[in-house]
């Protein structure tokens, strides 16, 4: 979330800036200053009430000691009325900060300066592609009608056992996908980043934390009896291993990678655009989160991308990045980059990634501090990448590889996998 600090100082500059998504923050805002006043006020107040409490009750002590009981009964009387007025204030103080803080929750992420202005996805801007898109023969497949042609995914059998949107992996079709975790998590840890196995539930701090809190509830399962939920992203349960953590600048930069499940809702998502693998409410991902200093968190952002990237050269799978605008910004984000491979036999782009800098809001919610070197505590920036989401690039593996004889295997993958053909 936004520090109050920045509210009170650049209010104009935030409420201009939140305007790239397409809000009028200015009515919250003033809002959140207000409340913020009235905090600041009651707080005051409630600092001189305790301090006169002490004050007299030290000064009922001397009394005692000297002798002079009737005038110390007197101002026992005096801190009995404090006492119920200091509960008073604490009650009032209590609940103030806690509107300030669920006010402060609904206030996105301020976008970076060259996040383009734009109401949906139609506006983002592509800032790169690489890649040729194979010619395929007449008569190609989408990768649902060829999972079902070579019997290595079943969305029927999911359906039966969970629900649309849960497909169960067969044979070389589950080898596939457990080669391509493996690979990933390879090419991450060659990259720098530390392996790591977490949860796949969280408790609701740690939804709070990255910001899946209050703003993605209806995504998420929740598992009412225990106030648990399943994770939508490793991102949750990786970022959330620093919440309360100060950290020393020699600590920079924490790189860490995972691989988990993720699970989400997806309410209301239907039609032919989501077939097969291209929308699941349980899918497998490997994810990259970064904790970095604020003055090296853009240049570490442009190397998640270049990291991405040389992911998907080695797959030589068609693809494209896209600068999302304001509209289609994620709500903790300030910049993000989304990767799209081509599924030639959909003839369309689908998402496999999208790679953010959250600068300092979700440290803001998860008290992520670093000591600097005046040994002053200061917010650390996060960054999160997919690399990759499995779905999609599974789905664009299925149908840029086919051939008339089967689906050959990227060669990258064929030591993980040990063959080097569906068919």
């Amino acid at each position: 979330m936004l520090q109050l600090q920045a509210i009170r100082e650049d209010k104009e500059q935030i409420v201009e800036a939140l305007k790239k998504r397409n809000i009028d923050a200015l009515p919250l805002i003033e809002n959140v200053l207000q409340l913020d006043e009235k905090r600041r006020s009651l707080q005051a107040r409630l600092d001189n009430t305790l301090a006169e409490s002490n004050s007299i009750s030290k000064e009922i002590g001397a009394l005692y000691k000297s002798g002079k009981a009737a005038e110390a009964n007197v101002l026992k009387e005096r801190t009995g009325s404090l006492k119920e007025e200091s509960k008073e204030l604490n009650e009032e103080l209590t609940s103030t900060a806690g509107e300030l803080q669920n006010l402060l929750y609904q206030i996105p992420n301020v976008p970076h300066a060259s996040v383009p202005a734009g109401s949906t996805e139609e506006d983002n801007e592509e800032v790169f592609r690489e890649g040729d898109i194979p010619t395929l023969k007449e008569g190609a497949l989408p990768h649902w009608e060829l999972a079902k042609k070579y019997d290595i995914i079943d969305f029927e059998l999911g359906v039966k056992i969970a629900g649309a949107g849960f497909p169960v992996y067969k044979g070389k079709g589950a080898r596939l996908q457990r080669a391509l975790i493996s690979y990933f998590l390879d090419r991450n840890a060659a990259a720098g980043y530390n392996e790591i196995q977490v949860p796949h539930l969280v408790n609701e701090a740690s939804g709070y934390g990255t910001g899946q809190l209050p703003d993605k509830e209806g995504q998420m399962y929740h598992v009412g009896e225990d106030d648990l939920y399943l994770i939508p992203t490793a991102e949750v349960p990786v970022t959330n291993i620093f919440r309360d953590v100060i950290l020393n600048e020699n600590d920079f930069p924490v790189t860490h990678t995972a691989y988990t499940p993720c699970f989400r809702r997806e309410a209301g998502s239907y039609g032919a655009h989501v077939r097969g693998l291209n929308r699941l409410h349980q899918f497998d991902k490997v994810e990259i989160v970064r904790v970095e200093h604020p003055l090296k968190s853009y240049e570490a952002l442009d190397g998640m991308v270049e990291h991405v990237k040389d992911i998907l050269r080695e797959l030589k799978l068609p693809y494209r990045i896209l600068r999302l605008c304001g509209g289609d910004l994620g709500f903790t984000a300030a910049l993000t980059f989304d990767f799209e491979v081509f599924s030639t036999a959909q003839d369309r782009w689908l998402e496999i990634s999208s790679v953010s800098n959250f600068e300092t809001y979700q440290a803001n919610r998860l008290k992520l501090r670093y000591k600097d070197e005046n040994g002053k505590s200061q917010l650390a920036h996060t960054l999160n990448g997919s690399a990759l989401a499995l779905p999609r690039v599974l789905a664009g593996i299925l149908e840029n590889y086919q051939t008339a004889d089967g689906i050959q295997i990227p060669e990258v993958l064929v030591p993980y996998t040990g063959f080097d053909k569906i068919n």
